[in-house]
């Protein structure tokens, strides 16, 4: 007879197992952590330093784990004696998913250096931003990032590795070239990290109109990875189905579909291959007809993205003529996923099942799971609320506990949630409350333990996985002369969730139109967060009682009815 959920749970984490659960003190604060956690992602690197098997598939390139490590040693080595990076110290990778990426993430991480991933749609100003709020003592970029960078990182006296940079000749002042400077045969210089040292700042979009860099420990960063693990084995004990395929006769095989910046494409997808021993297929950039000819070339068994690059794949003409029975999940997290789309995936894979997590860059990405009959039969849910090593209570405004079924504020309290914000206490304080993390997201749990995100309580949109902050887009917006007045929201949109949408009072006498705010905005502003539905009004934006802007009315009468 299979077994329960809680069945299987208090099965995989008992005494004695792999992912064995006890009680550990946490900045003096009582958590559930893996008993067998490694203390440090040095220790989950240097695993795969004799192992000759295929790790990386790239274009026509393919690296294996001991190649990919000769690489990080000779990286770290150069970190150190050539460049004196030491514990503690930021630095900063800037580029397209690359394998130099993940060399770089594991040199940095491997020598006590904290990993700042710098968003590669950045612009100027924001990469000028970031570079100085981290402090960096490094950047390692490709060719375009290092030429958007170059001018803030060289005026900040920041020294720059160039990686696959053959096009820039000569070399800009203050760059090098990785083949320069790293040297395969190097050895790995010997630092002691500890469990609660920093490892990675992710930046997050801020509701000022600033990112805000996302501090995690080692401790933090390798239990939210092993929580996936643990997930995938809790579903194979209860199913037993093999989540990553290898029932089928496919060896787990992931593919590479979303940014290694993001804590998708670093934690769950990338680390996860790298500790498992997983073959991973690189994308350098989302194409669902690339990743069609990739999944039946490579035999991917495993998909992890937004909702919108299952959407992609499967309205893409040429869905019918790839082979995909080797998939045996596709899904992720990032977005909310429409009803619909769970079941076309369902129905459209011949052996792949859905499913969906609901994590946060402040948890490592790893929070409640649905997957297979579960997310079938409970298609809005993100999976069930109790999970192996996190605590997740739903409460009201004044901080108290509702009762089953109540919506109220998401709250999470584990050891994979930030130690904090960088250089910003007050925001700190405010989301983590004596270890409990405010996820800014409204919700509920059913009698049956199944998490239903229902709203958000920050003003964000929501596009494609990609966290757009209403604040800092208006503030972008108000800039630009001709404006009166602003308001952006988000727009819903089949394929991309969401969209980012505005409705702007211009100035009297100005001619303003949509084209002209677009090429203003790209200026400041990634491409993503740049609206691409725009209305102007003739009169002042609708306000409540207390002055602020009816902003759910205005998308209702501008946008409502999709045009």
């Amino acid at each position: 007879m299979p077994l329960t959920y809680e069945e299987a749970l208090a099965q995989v984490t008992g005494p004695g197992q792999l992912f064995e659960v006890v009680e550990a003190q946490v900045d003096g604060l009582p958590v559930r952590v893996f008993a067998n956690a490694p203390a440090n992602l040095g220790q989950l690197f240097a695993g795969s330093r004799d192992d000759e098997a295929e790790f990386l598939v790239y274009e026509d390139e393919r690296w294996t784990f001991a190649e990919t490590m000769r690489h990080v040693d000779a990286l770290a080595h150069a970190l150190v004696h050539t460049y004196g990076i030491r514990k503690g110290d930021r630095v900063g990778i800037a580029m397209r998913n690359l394998p130099e990426w993940i060399v770089s993430f594991a040199a940095v991480l491997s020598i006590g250096a904290v990993s700042v991933s710098l968003n590669a749609w950045w612009t100027e100003s924001e990469l000028d931003y970031a570079i100085e709020d981290s402090g960096l003592a490094l950047l390692i970029a490709d060719p375009e990032r290092i030429e958007r960078a170059h001018a803030p990182a060289h005026s900040r006296g920041v020294p720059m590795i160039m990686v696959r940079g053959d096009q820039l000749e000569p070399n800009p002042t203050g760059v090098q070239r990785y083949d320069e400077v790293v040297s395969v045969g190097d050895a790995m210089p010997q630092v002691e990290v500890d469990p609660d040292d920093d490892a990675t700042i992710l930046y997050t979009s801020g509701t000022t109109g600033f990112p805000k860099g996302a501090v995690s420990t080692h401790r933090g960063v390798v239990n939210g990875l092993m929580g996936f693990w643990c997930n995938t084995t809790v579903q194979t004990a209860r199913k037993g189905t093999d989540l990553l395929g290898g029932e089928g006769g496919f060896a787990p095989c992931f593919i590479l579909i979303v940014p290694l910046f993001h804590v998708t494409g670093c934690v769950p997808v990338m680390l996860s291959c790298f500790g498992m021993k997983f073959k991973l297929v690189m994308m350098h950039r989302w194409d669902p007809d690339t990743a069609l000819r990739l999944i039946e070339a490579e035999r991917v068994t495993t998909f992890v993205g937004v909702p919108t690059q299952s959407w992609d794949m499967l309205e893409s003409p040429s869905f019918a003529k790839y082979d995909t029975s080797s998939l045996a999940s596709i899904g992720g997290g990032g977005a909310p996923a429409p009803a619909k789309l769970v079941d076309r995936v369902e129905k459209g894979f011949s052996r792949g099942r859905p499913n969906i997590g609901y994590g946060m860059t402040e948890t490592n990405g790893f929070g409640p799971g649905n997957t297979g009959d579960d997310y079938v039969t409970h298609p809005t849910s993100t999976g069930r609320a109790r999970i192996s090593v996190m605590d997740i209570e739903i409460r009201d405004d004044d901080g108290n506990a509702v009762p089953t079924g109540t919506r109220g504020q998401i709250w999470m309290r584990g050891p994979n949630v930030i130690r904090c914000y960088w250089n910003k206490p007050e925001a700190t304080a405010e989301t983590i409350v004596d270890g409990w993390l405010a996820s800014g997201d409204l919700g509920r749990v059913d009698g049956d333990g199944f998490l239903y995100i229902e709203d958000r309580a920050k003003d964000m949109v929501l596009r494609a996985g990609e966290n757009v902050y209403c604040a800092e887009v208006e503030s972008a917006i108000y800039e630009h002369g001709d404006v009166y007045e602003a308001a952006v929201f988000g727009v819903p949109h089949e394929r991309l969730g969401e969209e980012v949408g505005c409705v702007i009072l211009r100035q009297p006498g100005s001619d303003l139109d949509a084209d002209g705010l677009k090429d203003f905005l790209s200026e400041s502003l990634a491409p993503f967060k740049v609206p691409s539905r725009i209305a102007f009004a003739d009169g002042q934006l609708p306000r409540n009682a207390s002055g602020k802007i009816l902003k759910r009315s205005l998308r209702d009468s501008y946008f409502g009815d999709g045009s």
